[in-house]
């Protein structure tokens, strides 16, 4: 008898679904699966007349997520050099550029050493590095190119340039890996998922401090210059003769049809020609006018918020916003999401008829169900890729141990989001649940879409545990029924986790009467078994081919009861064959059974689990029912817990706040090491703390989502760079200070005059305008492609001359809400740096000399 029925497209099929092993590379293994296909046709193994096709390769849509993860580290690596050399200019761009190949090189070869393969979860990684990892470069070069401007050699300024930064980017670079640090160790289901993020940055923020104070100071002491008008004249003929050699390679890879080469040659032809006659002098322009022009607004305004009573009207406006904005925040309302809604590559639809149903009904109900989304989704018929049925065993969407003849599921494959037209899947999916839930007496609809983030359990997952079995069968039908008294909206319905009502009939052998008539329980039972299950008899061969031969009862008698309890039972007694009808010594009893019992730490447990429909957020659902259910009293013994997605939200939530806690710590405790104050590293922590006003004002300004697991690793993200930047600041502002002691022979650690300390202030924050204008505008372009969505093959558009561009897709709706996050966190946090930093560096000046006056009668200066 047949256990299962396929069919594509409502023409039947053989469906083979194919499992990867746990622990192994899903890539490599359908790379086997198609070599082995591809080598099969052409041995002719497989006939040249059946028709193969694919569906729901799992491998395809992590080869493009990975594919767009490379372009899109290609596309921030091109805006963040774009960047540098408007700041720094060309050679000096070049040099800071070095950092992200050598930085990266490193990376990949110690994550090799330790045995990681690529994923997106790495190459993530690394663009989120992106703008991190020029940070300490940028400061390097910086540092030595300002030296230089001030009549010092390359090689005494890259000594001398890298000495007066080491301590404080050695520090920034090592408080960054302190707030990772605890990320690395997240032991849960979504931390082993995740886990590679928080490793990866790590490793490659140490190779950027490795490259920064090693290599960079080298190439910046032989190649860095400085750049002048005469200097560009006399290398244009050089650029020339580069422009002329490159379009000539550009004509012969045309010629030759060798298209990547010869586009790559014309890019930089066109690159080196714009750069004679538009890029130099716009760059000129933007470092020797726009630059200056900004340093003179800036300090303008800084002198404005250290002068009089300002930095106290900076500091409290800056805390009235933080509570305005928490405010703003909580009446905005957004969505609490565990992981990002993504728009699904697939819907699987799952139906489920009484048990007992025959698998033959089953396929004769996914039948008219095929007809019935086949109608629905005439409208959006372009962009639907297959549609598979799979009838009976094989289609339950939950691991079950019985029979699945009452269960089938259609999985409707779209095309990739380039190709849809704008049409969103989740529209879709959200009419097919509207239309066909509901609409079938008796029968269970349920919807499922590929998730991008690891397995986490039903949105809506309600256990019940305790003793007795039966009890919590009829408390979970109970709990049922109060719950969808409650009239909760997106509930898509809620079912239990094993087959209850499971029909069964038990046959009762009389055992006197069986004796009697010298028949064993034994044969009975043998002779019962082979009438509904066959016997095998023989084999039937064909060549290699062996066929068991089974003897069983007609279907006419094997499904008629009264014929099966009416059957003769033939044995031998002194060598004469006696028949005995069945019924002679049984009787029958009709009864039910569940196909399971399931237990947790020992204990009996019944699931209550559900979907939600496309639309509705699971966290307000589980919240309502929560609500409901305070209501509800149970027995003593018997509790009940939710548990799935929202146990695993839960402990998410609370291991990101404390992994902000202890890198809070960190971070503290190697501040106060480097300082040797409280004070000075309490100012860098406010600031991480005023980060957030970006952070929650943007998501409310634009009503996002709050993605619990993204922008956790987010916050904990910006607070490392936000870190960096008033670290490098205040040290640098120390120095000078320091410095300035030195010159009026004041002693070591003794209040400087009010305007020369301002004047300290003031250069500090002048020197770090241009690092920290460029470590919040190189992180922020090395994201912003990932955070819009935008999507070029490059591979394609050098080979093909087809970029295959479009914005949006999968790789947004899961990396976009961390890319924001950063994005605004950062973008709120450089003013914070530039302005808040100092102003609150001012206050604690003053609030020390106020607390020196109540214990010192003297007068003091700063």
């Amino acid at each position: 008898d047949p256990t299962n029925f396929a069919r594509l497209y409502k023409d039947p099929v053989v469906s083979l679904q194919v499992v990867k092993k746990s622990g192994e590379n899903l890539l490599i293994a359908t790379d086997k699966i198609f070599a082995i296909m591809d080598q099969s046709k052409q041995s002719r193994a497989i006939p040249e007349t059946l028709d193969i096709h694919y569906t729901n390769d799992q491998s395809d849509n992590v080869r493009k997520q990975l594919n767009n993860l490379v372009n899109n580290m290609i596309m921030g690596v091109l805006f963040v050099t774009l960047i540098l050399f408007y700041f720094l200019g060309t050679r000096n761009a070049l040099i800071v550029g070095l950092a992200i190949p050598l930085s990266m090189f490193t990376s990949f070869i110690v994550l090799s050493m330790l045995g990681y393969t690529i994923n997106m979860i790495i190459l993530f990684a690394m663009i989120l590095a992106l703008g991190m990892l020029v940070d300490n470069a940028i400061v390097v070069v910086e540092n030595i190119y300002r030296l230089i401007t001030l009549g010092y050699k390359p090689f005494e300024a890259a000594r001398r340039g890298v000495g007066e930064v080491a301590t404080p980017i050695i520090t920034s670079t090592i408080t960054t890996l302190a707030a990772f640090l605890p990320l690395a160790f997240w032991d849960s289901m979504v931390g082993k998922f995740m886990r590679m993020l928080p490793i990866t940055l790590i490793i490659v923020l140490t190779s950027s401090l490795f490259v920064a104070l090693v290599i960079i100071p080298v190439f910046s002491s032989t190649f860095i210059k400085i750049e002048s008008e005469e200097s560009f004249k006399k290398g244009r003929k050089k650029n020339l003769i580069a422009i002329l050699g490159l379009v000539i390679l550009a004509a012969l890879g045309y010629f030759l049809k060798k298209y990547t080469i010869a586009n790559l040659s014309a890019i930089f032809a066109v690159i080196l020609f714009l750069n004679q006659a538009f890029f130099y002098r716009i760059g000129q322009w933007f470092q020797h006018k726009f630059l200056p022009w900004l340093e003179s607004a800036y300090i303008k305004t800084l002198k404005y918020s250290l002068n009089g009573k300002s930095p106290w009207l900076f500091f409290s406006g800056t805390v009235v916003l933080l509570i305005l904005t928490l405010i703003f925040f909580s009446m905005r309302s957004p969505n609490v999401l565990f992981f990002p809604n993504n728009e699904p590559s697939y819907i699987n639809i799952v139906s489920e008829l009484p048990i007992g149903t025959s698998i033959y009904a089953t396929d004769s109900f996914s039948m008219k169900l095929e007809q019935d989304i086949e109608n629905l989704l005439k409208p959006n018929k372009d962009i639907v890729k297959s549609v598979l049925t799979t009838v009976g065993k094989g289609s339950s969407d939950r691991i079950t141990l019985g029979d699945e003849a009452n269960k089938s599921i259609i999985t409707i494959g779209f095309l990739d989001y380039q190709f849809r037209g704008g049409v969103k899947t989740t529209d879709i999916m959200t009419r097919l649940s509207n239309e066909l839930i509901g609409k079938y007496p008796g029968v269970l609809i349920s919807f499922e879409k590929n998730d991008m983030g690891p397995p986490t359990g039903k949105p809506i997952n309600i256990e019940l545990i305790g003793k007795d079995f039966d009890k919590l069968i009829y408390l979970s039908d109970t709990v049922k029924n109060f719950i969808q008294k409650g009239n909760i909206p997106g509930i898509e319905g809620l079912k239990i986790d094993l087959d209850v009502g499971k029909p069964e009939l038990i046959i009762h052998i009389d055992r006197d009467k069986a004796r009697r008539f010298g028949l064993s329980t034994a044969q009975i039972a043998q002779n019962i078994r082979t009438s509904l299950f066959g016997k095998e008899i023989s084999d039937f061969k064909v060549g290699e081919d062996e066929y068991p031969i089974l003897i069983r009862l007609k279907d006419q008698y094997r499904y008629s009861i009264s014929s099966l309890m009416n059957q003769d039972i033939y044995f031998k007694d002194d060598g004469k064959t006696i028949k005995v009808p069945l019924s002679s010594v049984a009787t029958i009893q009709y009864s039910s059974t569940y196909g399971a019992v399931n237990r947790k730490d020992r204990k009996r447990v019944v699931t209550l689990y559900s979907n939600v429909v496309e639309g509705f957020n699971a966290t307000k659902i589980n919240q309502d029912i929560s609500k409901i259910l305070e209501n509800f009293v149970m027995p003593e013994g018997y509790s009940f817990e939710f548990t799935g997605e929202q146990e695993e939200q839960q402990e998410s939530m609370a291991f990101l706040m404390q992994a902000m806690l202890i890198a809070v710590s960190l971070i503290l405790m190697i501040l106060v090491t480097q300082f040797n104050s409280i004070i000075r590293p309490l100012i860098i922590m406010i600031s991480v703390l005023f980060s957030t006003i970006g952070v929650f004002g943007g998501i409310a300004t634009f009503k996002m989502d709050f993605i619990v697991v993204m922008m956790g690793i987010g916050i904990v993200s910006l607070a490392g760079i936000v870190v960096n930047n008033a670290i490098v600041l205040i040290d640098y502002i120390e120095l000078l200070k320091e410095r300035k002691r030195e010159e009026l022979g004041i002693e070591p650690g003794a209040f400087l005059p009010v305007d020369a300390a301002t004047e300290c202030v003031v250069q500090g924050g002048r020197t770090r305008l241009r690092p920290v204008l460029l470590t919040a505008i190189t992180t922020v372009m090395g994201l912003i492609s990932l955070a819009i969505g935008v999507n070029l093959d490059f591979g394609t558009m050098l080979s093909q001359f087809d970029p295959q561009f479009f914005v949006g897709g999968d790789m947004v709706a899961f990396w976009g809400p961390i890319s924001w996050t950063v994005i605004f966190g950062l973008s709120f946090a450089t003013f914070l740096t530039l302005i808040i930093v100092p102003v609150m560096y001012r206050l604690t000046i003053i609030m020390q000399k106020q607390f020196l006056k109540w214990f010192s009668p003297k007068s003091l200066s700063e």
